[in-house]
């Protein structure tokens, strides 16, 4: 494996400066943070229903969680995984986000399958127990890896015997899509939600202008890059998020291409996508991953719904170019190869 280069976004980097609102009863926000599947989050909401709204986001995430866990065992995830091949009924959240992560498999050529966690299982990243398995293992374990063998009719899904789904890769970002439904419903219309890294906002800040979120350096403790951004998710996946050093020296990270069952040999080591749904933000930011630059070029080309910041592990940086005007390198990394996408 190719030694990795580590990007953040994480709440820490989020930036935005104190704004005059336009409401009196906006003046101060209000925030809730809890810890909620497998991560930090925190959701800060401007507006008179601010507080109401807050209750009722942590209230759905938690019983979001409650479904997709995939190890508690009254979770719908896990009574799909030990159904042994009989069909199990699901939510409508469920079923939504299980449609969704198939139809993005199929976009992708592959690229994200939620039936390569036996394989994430094998090299211990769902339990921190990290080994580096064999060929004939990792062959052996991938027979039973495609998304195609599932059956989704409506709110029933049947999962073929030997093996299991996780929809980690999507899931956080489909919730972020469900909160900000809920914020805008009690009439929210500034709010930033930090959702583990993922970053989600509701429209502009109070005082109108674009949060800023600033992606930070692998060299210190600063931001290598800003971007500014209103009313869209933010989502970033890269090599930093989990990974180990093995007996080899080398570096494996979690995100595995399901056609080779290892961790994926993109050339590519930080992906940001920047769209309306953080559904799809969060899906295509570990696919693209997976796929490299090129395909990542083709598959923006013909697409309308996402832009991408991706950074090579040569340390250049391609934005596409609705993001000329929002994005910008900060002063001493400006001397980074700077590449812009176009149609």
């Amino acid at each position: 494996m190719r030694k990795q280069i580590l990007f953040f976004l994480t709440a820490g980097m989020i930036f935005f400066n104190s704004c005059s609102v336009i409401e009196p009863e906006n003046i101060e926000p209000q925030s809730k943070s809890f810890f909620a599947m497998d991560t930090y989050m925190k959701i800060t909401a401007y507006g008179k229903n601010a507080e109401s709204a807050l209750n009722q986001s942590k209230k759905k995430i938690s019983k979001l969680e409650k479904l997709w866990s995939v190890t508690d065992e009254n979770s719908e995830i896990y009574k799909i995984n030990h159904s042994n091949g009989k069909s199990v009924l699901i939510s409508p959240e469920t079923a939504e986000l299980l449609n969704f992560s198939l139809n993005i498999s199929d976009l992708t050529d592959g690229a994200l399958d939620c039936t390569i966690y036996p394989v994430l299982t094998e090299w211990g990243f769902t339990t921190n127990n990290y080994k580096i398995p064999s060929d004939d293992r990792i062959r052996e374990l991938l027979i039973n890896i495609s998304y195609t063998r599932i059956t989704l009719d409506g709110q029933n899904v049947t999962v073929p015997e030997n093996m299991q789904i996780d929809l980690g890769a999507v899931g956080k970002g489909y919730t972020g899509d469900l909160i900000a439904e809920i914020l805008k419903e009690n009439d929210i219309k500034s709010a930033l939600l930090d959702l583990g890294g993922n970053i989600q906002t509701i429209g502009t800040k109070p005082d109108g202008t674009d949060w800023k979120i600033g992606l930070r350096s692998p060299f210190d403790d600063g931001s290598f890059a800003m971007l500014e951004v209103s009313d869209c998710a933010v989502i970033t996946s890269g090599g930093y998020e989990r990974y180990f050093i093995g007996d080899d020296g080398n570096t494996y990270w979690h995100i595995l291409d399901p056609k080779t069952g290892k961790p994926a040999d993109s050339g590519l080591v930080s992906v940001t996508i920047i769209g309306k749904e953080g559904r799809l933000c969060d899906a295509l930011s570990t696919s693209i991953f997976v796929m490299g630059l090129e395909k990542a070029e083709n598959l923006w080309k013909y697409q309308d719904n996402f832009e991408m910041v991706l950074v090579t592990e040569d340390n250049e940086i391609y934005i596409t170019e609705n993001l000329e005007d929002k994005f910008s390198l900060n002063e001493m990394y400006r001397n980074l190869q700077l590449e812009v996408i176009h149609k």
